[in-house]
């Protein structure tokens, strides 16, 4: 496709979200409406709430940074890495690394689903695929919280990502008061809790919606890192309630586009 019909195409697709931009507003009455303020701007939501910039995580999943830990919700992924080393190495570091495998997890209302595989060739036999990381008894959980870092003190202080799985927020919290011991809950065959490997990169992503094609972004990423900081158009909408809702940006104001992303968005822009 030519550079002059990709951007026909583009304004065609921007003239049709403004259409539907302009009906939605009309027929909810409200919308999310980005608010300037001092020190943050705020994102004022349907029902009147009005939430800081730096704040939206939090209220969204209790995300803070440098807390620890995230709960995940639909529309999120985990993307699993686990090095490989040679037998009898210290598993750190370069010396007798092999290689790494990658495995992408679909979070969903009831359960995490596998989506890819990225094998590595000449894996260790004796070494634990990435995709059996997670046994099946944990995927079919309805609240999961990642844990970054968790030190388990009996292994010789050894240290890395757990995920907790509950039937519930309620037992998730419990579980969460568990991990204080962590060698207590995170045993082999636990069905509520899975500690990765020390050398295993846990990431947590979210699904957004780009000019009609789902895309995948680190989890936090702001507005301007799909628009930059001087998009000539931009519409937006986010799910509110179970509907897409208009979002109402000044996006010719770079402190608007600092606006935290959440999964599910949906982003028209040129």
């Amino acid at each position: 496709m030519s550079r002059r019909s990709r951007q026909a195409l583009e304004c065609f697709l921007l003239a049709v979200f403004l259409l539907g931009f302009a009906a939605c507003s009309w027929h909810h009455g409200r919308a999310f409406a980005v608010v300037p303020r001092n020190p943050a701007y705020l994102l004022r939501s349907p029902d009147a709430r009005e939430i800081p910039f730096p704040d939206l995580l939090r209220a969204y999943n209790g995300f803070e940074a440098g807390r620890g830990w995230v709960d995940l919700r639909p529309l999120m992924e985990l993307r699993i890495e686990n090095a490989y080393y040679e037998k009898g190495s210290s598993r750190r570091g370069l010396k007798g690394f092999l290689g790494t495998e990658v495995a992408r997890y679909d979070v969903l209302s009831q359960g995490l689903r596998l989506l890819s595989v990225q094998p590595m060739k000449d894996r260790p036999p004796a070494d634990t695929p990435v995709q059996d990381l997670i046994p099946a008894s944990v995927t079919t959980s309805r609240q999961y919280r990642l844990y970054f870092e968790i030190v388990f003190h009996r292994a010789n202080g050894s240290h890395g990502s757990v995920l907790l799985a509950a039937k519930s927020q309620p037992e998730l919290e419990q579980l969460s008061t568990e991990l204080e011991h962590p060698e207590s809950l995170c045993f082999p065959g636990s069905t509520s809790c899975v500690a990765f490997p020390e050398a295993c990169s846990v990431s947590v992503e979210m699904k957004i919606v780009v000019n009609g094609r789902t895309e995948t972004l680190v989890w936090g990423s702001l507005l301007t890192s799909v628009v930059g900081d001087r998009p000539r158009h931009l519409a937006l909408e986010r799910l509110f309630a179970g509907r897409l809702i208009p979002v109402a940006i000044d996006f010719h104001d770079a402190a608007a586009l600092k606006l935290p992303l959440l999964p599910g968005d949906r982003i028209i822009w040129n």
